[in-house]
């Protein structure tokens, strides 16, 4: 088989023929991935279910407490803020999540709806304050998620705009030399969380005001870790939920009978959002992991140190799961998808970018209910960003 190339405009534009060319192969199947390097990747969701709840037989890190994502040439600063409960196992990741847990819980999210409606509305205001026709992924997408966790941290809305240039500049991830091309941006962002934790007064607002809090009468989280938390919640934190939100719009511009049946009634976004979340698999692997001992998996022979990916986006479209996966179906119910990912690793933000894209959708349509996209979908790209799918711009305009 020719090897797939997960960066090409082709896979992202439509990755259904590259994964059912997987499927054919096998439920497990070895490819070349970038950066990771070989690596095994799932193809069913039961599989990939599997990966990320079986704790005993895969790995975020080795016995020598190697991260499975991370490769030897990669600068020191790059483990630094890697080293969160993202790529911990337990007991570790238990301990860091409990930390942040109280302020993701489902109560604490739903108060904060009104304010991230408020905010979308002003974004959507402004959308064509400097002309038309606008990039929606800069002027909207990546605005929303961003200003709601700065709020959530507790960072000055003055520091939004450098915070944005800082997570433009990590999203040209793409291989070796696209890693080291970030490192600045990274090394400037570190800086900033690290000056921004030492100044942080006893008693301020916000969660970063609650870890300083937390280290300083414990010790359950050391500096450098609050500093890789922070980096998390505001790079993965708010760069999935961008593509949510420009991958949605997206599909309701280029089908506006869709769009129309969306905007007469605004109660159906639940159900909308639950289908784009699994359509578009804007997170398309999970972090690799270590195979901890040899076994077979569902009739494949797995090795002891090798790697594994589960694939969410092959997951999302099977249709042993998923009735015509194909299909872009807002209606669609239930809808067993694993776009959060599942076992002790299950998104921690799942309420706040469900709710953050349907606050995005409401806002838009309602401001700009005839917004049309403004090139031809043949010029529209995707970053070549290996596991994440994200329109690089989307031009829209009003008509």
């Amino acid at each position: 088989m020719k090897p797939i190339d997960f960066t090409s405009q082709q896979y992202f534009r439509d990755p259904g023929p590259a994964i059912e060319r997987l499927r054919e192969i096998g439920p497990v199947v070895r490819v070349k991935f970038p950066i990771v390097g070989k690596v095994w990747v799932t193809t069913t969701q039961e599989l990939a279910a599997r990966v990320l709840k079986d704790g005993a037989a895969f790995s975020l890190r080795n016995e020598g407490g190697l991260i499975a994502g991370l490769r030897w040439w990669m600068p020191a600063t790059v483990a630094a803020v890697a080293d969160n409960m993202l790529t911990m196992d337990e007991p570790d990741h238990t301990r860091l999540r409990s930390i942040v847990d109280e302020a993701f819980r489902r109560r604490a999210i739903l108060d904060m709806e009104p304010r991230i409606l408020a905010l979308a509305q002003g974004f959507a205001d402004t959308l064509f304050a400097e002309g038309s026709p606008a990039d929606l992924v800069e002027r909207y997408a990546r605005k929303l998620p961003l200003s709601v966790m700065c709020e959530l941290l507790g960072l000055p809305e003055r520091d939004q705009p450098q915070f944005i240039a800082w997570t433009e500049s990590l999203t040209r991830l793409t291989g070796r030399f696209g890693v080291l091309g970030f490192i600045p941006a990274i090394r400037s962002m570190k800086r900033y969380l690290e000056a921004y934790l030492e100044s942080t007064p006893e008693g301020g607002e916000g969660l970063i005001a609650e870890l300083v809090r937390v280290e300083k009468e414990g010790g359950r989280i050391s500096k450098r870790e609050m500093v890789a938390m922070v980096f998390l919640l505001l790079g993965a934190g708010t760069e999935t939920t961008t593509h949510l939100i420009s991958g949605s719009v997206y599909e309701l511009v280029r089908n506006p009978g869709l769009r129309d049946w969306l905007v007469a009634d605004w109660s159906r976004l639940n159900l909308a959002i639950e289908e784009f979340l699994r359509f578009i698999s804007p997170v398309q692997f999970s972090k690799p992991r270590f195979v901890r001992q040899d076994l077979d998996l569902d009739g494949v022979q797995l090795r002891r140190g090798e790697k594994i990916m589960a694939m969410l986006a092959a997951a999302n479209l099977d249709p042993q799961v998923i009735e015509n996966p194909e299909q872009l179906d807002l209606t669609r119910r239930p809808n067993r998808h694993l776009a959060f990912g599942t076992g002790i690793h299950f998104c921690l933000g799942h309420q706040l970018a469900r709710i953050e894209g349907k606050c995005a959708l409401q806002a838009l349509f309602t401001r700009w209910p005839n917004l049309v996209l403004a090139e031809p979908e043949a010029r529209i790209r995707w970053r070549e960003r290996p596991g994440l799918r994200a329109l690089a711009h989307l031009p829209v305009a009003s008509s």
